[in-house]
């Protein structure tokens, strides 16, 4: 048998065993995806494999890169894919795409053991958060626009730095007296 018929074979094969199940999933007669666990487990993910031209005489392209795995670490996504490449060199030249999966779902634990879930930078907000959400939200108040000739003024009075100089608001003592009068005219 060719490459071709046996992938016909196997393709049909998987299609017999798969076909109800919801952790299955064809995206092309060449490649298929099994997720490993229940959709509430945090230690599932979704197996990709992809059959070469030369497949079975030749390893089926395995994968980790589904959205699904994201939550799951470099390291665990590298040891689950050593040791399903071991089991491809085992069974080289069989149809081995359905033994992938179940020798999957059988060591699901065992390749999961080390999993810590990566912290994605998309997190829930609790209820108190979104309470306070619009007060926090509140629109910043516009300054008055000024005109060029205030602008002028401005800048006349302060110093290079932006500050007004010192004793700028201080009132003048005589000024202020000869207003007011001083002492000797209460008396």
């Amino acid at each position: 048998m060719t490459a071709n018929e046996d992938q016909e074979m196997e393709l049909e094969a998987l299609q017999s065993i798969y076909g109800d199940d919801e952790c299955f999933k064809e995206i092309s007669p060449v490649s298929f995806q099994f997720r490993i666990g229940d959709l509430e487990d945090v230690k599932s993910f979704i197996l990709d494999i992809t059959w070469p031209e030369s497949y079975p005489d030749t390893a089926p392209n395995i994968s980790l890169d589904a959205f699904f795995n994201n939550r799951i670490s470099a390291e665990t996504k590298h040891t689950i894919l050593l040791k399903l490449q071991e089991q491809a060199e085992a069974n080289m030249g069989t149809a081995m795409t359905y033994t992938l999966f179940e020798w999957a779902k059988e060591n699901q634990e065992a390749l999961m053991e080390n999993h810590r879930p990566v912290v994605s930078a998309v997190t829930l907000t609790s209820n108190c958060n979104l309470i306070s959400a619009p007060s926090a939200m509140k629109k910043k108040e516009k300054r008055e626009q000024l005109t060029k000739a205030q602008k002028r003024r401005i800048i006349s009075r302060t110093d290079h730095k932006g500050e007004l100089p010192r004793g700028w608001n201080w009132v003048d003592v005589i000024k202020q007296l000869s207003k007011t009068g001083g002492s000797d005219d209460q008396a």
